[in-house]
């Protein structure tokens, strides 16, 4: 294995720990593969039967309302897992994995998944890790639902997509995935008449531009003294 495969697996949280040796050892009971932009790996309600690997590219997951709409979850990238919970569960897949461009994921099957862990235990604590860290992810995003103000449950749900799919441009950071005013209420738990009304104040404002599926942060301290709930930018209030 090359060595700058190597370090690039050396970087993903779940290998984190591991030896040259045992990452070509993981590594080799891996299968890999390439997924063209906007293939599907695996589809919400399928059976739960592999644990992925972002490799490189990037992965969105998505999850269908009662109205049958898909709703943006998160962006994966380089590094990040998917389907977690399918190391410890014979479950299904709580969400539809689809590439947002041309993306590489390593693959272990499920029944491989307790060997493995068996022989290099830290995998077994990476994981769980992430899963952890995906629940606490939760309990922050039902928090923010049950006590934040809409403008910054919509600035911290911004952030959160430039952290995983912002890329710059010349007037500001582009969420890189297709992002309708209708995702991101979903997104917010609010209306999609709320969200355009503050997108239009953020815009007459400087602080971003919109257009159809696509955002653009111009001003990202804005936002986050939004979301933060500090005194706008260039303020004087104490």
């Amino acid at each position: 294995m090359r060595e700058a495969r190597l370090a690039l697996l050396a970087g993903a949280p779940f290998l984190h720990g591991l030896s040259p040796e045992e990452l070509r050892a993981v590594a080799g009971l891996a299968t890999e593969r390439t997924l063209r932009a906007r293939q599907v790996l695996f589809r919400e309600g399928d059976e739960a039967d592999a644990l992925f690997l972002v490799l490189g590219g990037r992965m969105k997951l998505t999850q269908s309302d009662s109205d049958g709409r898909e709703v943006i979850v998160r962006i994966v990238g380089p590094g990040g897992l998917l389907a977690a919970v399918s190391a410890f569960a014979n479950t299904t897949f709580p969400a539809t994995a689809q590439a947002v461009e041309s993306t590489t994921v390593l693959s272990w099957p499920r029944e491989a998944l307790p060997e493995l862990f068996r022989r290099v235990p830290v995998l077994a604590l990476n994981a769980m890790e992430t899963l952890s860290e995906r629940m606490r992810e939760m309990q922050e995003r039902f928090r923010e639902l049950a006590t934040e103000r809409v403008t910054r449950r919509i600035a911290r749900a911004l952030l959160r997509l430039v952290r995983e799919a912002g890329r710059r441009v010349e007037d500001g950071v582009l969420i890189d995935v297709a992002l309708s005013r209708r995702d991101l209420a979903e997104l917010t738990g609010t209306t999609l008449f709320t969200v355009s009304r503050v997108l239009s104040e953020w815009e007459a404002e400087g602080i971003v531009k919109s257009s159809r599926q696509r955002v653009v942060v111009r001003s990202p301290h804005a936002l986050v003294a939004i979301a933060e709930d500090l005194p706008p930018i260039g303020s004087t209030r104490r």
